[in-house]
C-alpha cells in the first residue's frame, strides 16, 4: 500500500460522507502538530476545495517533524463549502475575499508566525517527511526558498507505467531549465521560503497564476532558489493541472508549449514578462 492511498479513500467525498472516526481523528491530530512557538508555518490555501481539503490535511495532520510548527488555512472566497471543512475539522484558519492565489498566498503569510513559510495546495497530499526534508536545504546559508517536483496518483485515465514516464520527461526538463531559470521551476504546491524576506518583497496579485514563480524570482537577492530531488519529499496532487485528456495528448501539448520560445531556458532573467492574457483586468 502506497503511503497516500488511505488519504485517497477520503478524497472527492463531502464531509458527511467521511466516517465520523476519520473526522475526529483528523482534529486530533491537527491540534496535536500545534506549536505555540512554531518555526515553520505550514498553510494551505483552498478555493472551492470542499471534497478536496479533508484529505490535504489528514496527511498534513501526520507529519513527522523535529521542527516546531503550525498548520493554517486560508478560504479564498470559496461558493461551496470549504470553510465548513475547516471548521468540522478545527484547523485555525482565515477568510480571504480577493480573489487570487496571490491574495491568498499573502494572507496566509501576514498571519503566519513561522521564520519558514511552506505553500500548501489544499488538491494535494504531503508525505510524513516533507517538512523536515525541505529544510534540510532551506535552512542552508545562501538560501532563500527551496522547490520540490511532486507526482500524479494514477486513475482510470492515467496508468501508473504511463505517469512514470510522462514525470521521468517533465522532471528531466524542469531539471536542465533550473541551471538558468530555477524560478520557472517553482510551482505552489512544493514550495516553502525564508517568511522574513518575503515580507521584504510583494506576492503579485495582479497576475492568474504564476505568483509562485514570481516570487521566487523577487527573492534571489536574498539567496538562491534550492531543489529538493528525493523522492521521499514529494507530494502527490490531482489533475488540476494535468489535462483530463490522455496522458500522450497531455505530453504532446506540453512539448509543444515549451518549445514556444525555448531559448529562455539558456539566460537568466531579473524580471518577469506576463503575457496580456496572464494578467488580471
Amino acid at each position: 500500500m502506497k503511503w497516500y492511498e488511505k488519504y485517497q479513500t477520503i478524497y472527492g467525498k463531502s464531509i458527511e460522507e467521511i466516517p465520523e472516526e476519520v473526522c475526529d481523528e483528523i482534529k486530533e491530530k491537527l491540534a496535536a502538530r500545534q506549536s505555540e512557538h512554531p518555526l515553520v508555518s505550514v498553510v494551505v490555501i483552498a478555493y472551492n476545495e470542499e471534497r478536496r481539503l479533508a484529505a490535504c490535511l489528514w496527511s498534513l495532520s501526520e507529519l513527522q517533524s523535529k521542527y516546531p510548527i503550525e498548520i493554517l488555512g486560508v478560504n479564498n472566497n470559496s461558493k461551496d463549502r470549504t470553510e465548513e471543512v475547516y471548521q468540522r475539522l478545527g484547523l485555525p484558519y482565515f477568510n480571504e475575499t480577493r480573489q487570487s492565489p496571490g491574495f491568498a498566498r499573502q494572507c496566509g503569510l501576514a498571519n503566519a508566525r513561522g521564520r519558514y513559510h511552506f505553500c500548501i495546495d489544499a488538491d494535494t497530499f504531503y508525505p510524513p517527511q516533507y517538512v523536515d526534508l525541505m529544510m534540510t536545504k532551506l535552512t542552508k546559508p545562501g538560501v532563500a526558498c527551496v522547490s520540490s517536483f511532486w507526482s500524479f496518483f494514477p486513475d482510470e485515465s492515467h496508468s501508473a507505467t504511463g505517469l512514470f514516464f510522462f514525470e521521468l520527461a517533465r522532471d528531466m526538463f524542469l531539471f536542465v531549465q533550473h541551471f538558468k531559470r530555477p524560478e520557472l521551476c517553482v510551482r505552489g504546491m512544493v514550495f516553502a521560503f525564508n517568511a522574513d524576506y518575503a515580507r521584504q518583497v510583494k506576492i503579485r496579485t495582479d497576475i492568474r497564476r504564476g505568483e509562485d514563480g514570481s516570487l521566487a524570482l523577487s527573492l534571489k537577492p536574498y539567496g538562491r532558489i534550492a531543489f529538493l530531488y528525493d523522492r521521499k519529499a514529494r507530494p502527490v496532487t490531482g489533475y488540476g493541472t494535468l489535462s483530463q485528456e490522455s496522458l500522450w495528448k497531455s505530453f504532446v501539448y506540453r512539448v509543444k508549449t515549451q518549445m514556444k520560445g525555448i531559448s529562455r531556458i539558456f539566460y537568466k532573467k531579473d524580471f518577469y514578462e506576463d503575457s496580456e492574457e496572464n494578467l488580471v483586468k
